[in-house]
């Protein structure tokens, strides 16, 4: 629903604040539920003023068990209730990943819709800070193949609050990704309570000779390379995905099918995670408009150093996703 089309200038922690309290508003059976989220607000600011607001029955602080905290929100959504949890790492889903894939993600699979499992799990995810090995990880992969689970993953302020909108009034286990280096970018972000769809992929930029399909920080990053190389003559088309489980194919196909060339950038490791899945089924998809092979941006296949220099080299950023698109475009065409 919509109800204001007014926008103000926000960072990503506004955005999601704003979002947080409006969902608040809208449905009394919500609740905050995380550490350190009351009076402190969160270790990122994301619940500030919202305990001073709605009290301790709304906003609860929690001892330091991820699996406590997933499983309180499981047996609240079972009798009707809508918690957001935050959990403060991402790195830290470990803690709770029995809760999260065996009893969330399989609820109303288990029950035949008797029982739902309405909660939100969001957590800040990605490097770039130096967080080092245990604060720094995108963990998207170790959930895509988890029937019934939602991944959202917004690159943007605006996005950030229509997407957690949108989850909290999804009747399904979303877990909801908060990339770290973006939670001080700002945009425009309109006014009121808005949902952004999920399950839709957005053009963030059109072109006609590539397409760069990225999520998250990777967003900013593609949307820089593709005005980089506007100035050498080369039109590129960004596809920020928003969802990343079950996310738009038919948005990426038919772009790729339109430019005939296939970027994918994603910043965690590329062994068996959504750089693989979009390769695989752009490859598939799409073969007989391909010019030439999906040219994939990763990063590097080891821990996160907390070196800021070597972590520099373990992440991709423009340059990356600049070199990629360069290859995909000297690719000899295949009908050519």
């Amino acid at each position: 629903m919509n109800t204001e089309t007014k926008t103000r200038k926000s960072t990503m922690v506004k955005a999601i604040n704003q979002a947080l309290d409006l969902g608040m508003e809208a449905f009394p059976e919500m609740f905050l539920i995380g550490e350190d989220i009351g009076e402190m607000g969160g270790d990122f600011g994301v619940t500030r003023k919202l305990w001073a607001k709605y009290g301790n029955e709304r906003v609860r602080d929690t001892p330091l068990s991820e699996a406590a905290i997933i499983g309180t929100c499981v047996g609240a959504a079972m009798v009707g209730m809508r918690p957001v949890a935050e959990i403060m790492f991402a790195d830290f889903l470990g803690e709770c990943y029995d809760q999260i894939v065996n009893n969330a993600a399989k609820m109303h699979y288990m029950f035949d819709g008797q029982f739902k499992a309405s909660l939100v799990i969001r957590t800040a995810c990605g490097g770039g800070f130096g967080g080092g090995p245990h604060h720094s990880q995108s963990v998207e992969g170790w959930f895509l193949n988890v029937p019934g689970l939602v991944i959202v993953a917004p690159s943007n302020p605006a996005d950030a609050k229509g997407l957690l909108l949108a989850s909290i009034e999804s009747d399904d286990p979303v877990l909801f990704l908060e990339h770290k280096a973006l939670y001080r970018s700002k945009g425009e972000v309109p006014e009121g309570y808005y949902t952004t769809p999920l399950g839709t992929a957005a053009v963030a930029r059109a072109g006609t000779d590539v397409t760069v399909v990225a999520t998250m920080r990777m967003v900013p990053f593609a949307l820089e390379a593709a005005e980089m190389l506007a100035g050498k003559g080369v039109s590129v088309e960004v596809v920020d995905l928003r969802t990343i489980r079950p996310y738009d194919a038919d948005t990426v196909i038919e772009s790729v099918r339109r430019t005939g060339r296939a970027v994918v950038a994603n910043e965690a490791p590329g062994i068996g995670g959504l750089g693989s899945e979009l390769s695989a089924r752009i490859s598939q998809d799409c073969f007989h408009q391909l010019a030439g092979p999906v040219v994939r941006v990763d990063g590097a296949d080891t821990p996160i150093p907390f070196s800021d220099e070597l972590e520099h080299l373990v992440l991709p950023g423009t340059d990356h996703i600049v070199s990629a698109i360069r290859r995909a475009m000297t690719q000899p065409d295949r009908g050519a």
